[in-house]
């Protein structure tokens, strides 16, 4: 890749309630906030194909933990993938947000073991928002991620598109 093609950040996402939706946009828009030239996607776990984890550079999952594991739609997505880019994307970097109702550890652990088959390269920890959800009715509802937590994501976004930018990643 030439000094002048600008490096690409995939932001990869599901959310059934809104929250990590909230996440993966505030990382989108402080990945575009940077001052070099990045480009940025941020899309739908059900719509990333082989060729956007091919063509990017790096990498932010963000999901929800759902039974104390990844959520299903994220789980689906690796798993429709993970042959098609396995021996492909090695030494790339990624991050990692999880929404949780309390917990949470459960879906970073089976996050960081599936890239770690892709040998992706961790370039920040995984961060949980728990949201304290434990009632069916909390847990199904609409979600509001808090302002302290939006802003966490919009620097993550930032320090990666930052960073990818000036050839760290």
């Amino acid at each position: 890749m030439s000094d002048s093609t600008p490096r690409r950040l995939l932001i990869i996402w599901w959310s059934r309630t809104g929250a990590s939706r909230q996440l993966a946009l505030a990382c989108r828009a402080g990945a575009a906030s940077a001052a070099a030239p990045v480009q940025v996607r941020c899309l739908r776990c059900d719509r990333v194909r082989a060729a956007d984890l091919l063509q990017a550079d790096a990498y932010v999952f963000v999901a929800p933990e759902n039974l104390g594991s990844l959520a299903g739609m994220m789980k689906a997505f690796f798993d429709r993938l993970y042959y098609d880019a396995l021996d492909q994307l090695a030494g790339r970097a990624y991050a990692a947000l999880i929404t949780a109702g309390s917990d949470g550890e459960g879906a970073q652990r089976q996050l960081e073991r599936i890239v770690t088959g892709w040998r992706l390269r961790q370039a920040a920890a995984t961060r949980i928002v728990r949201l304290a959800a434990q009632t069916p009715q909390a847990i199904l509802a609409p979600k509001q991620v808090p302002a302290q937590e939006r802003l966490a994501a919009r620097e993550l976004g930032l320090a990666l598109a930052e960073g990818l930018a000036q050839g760290i990643f």
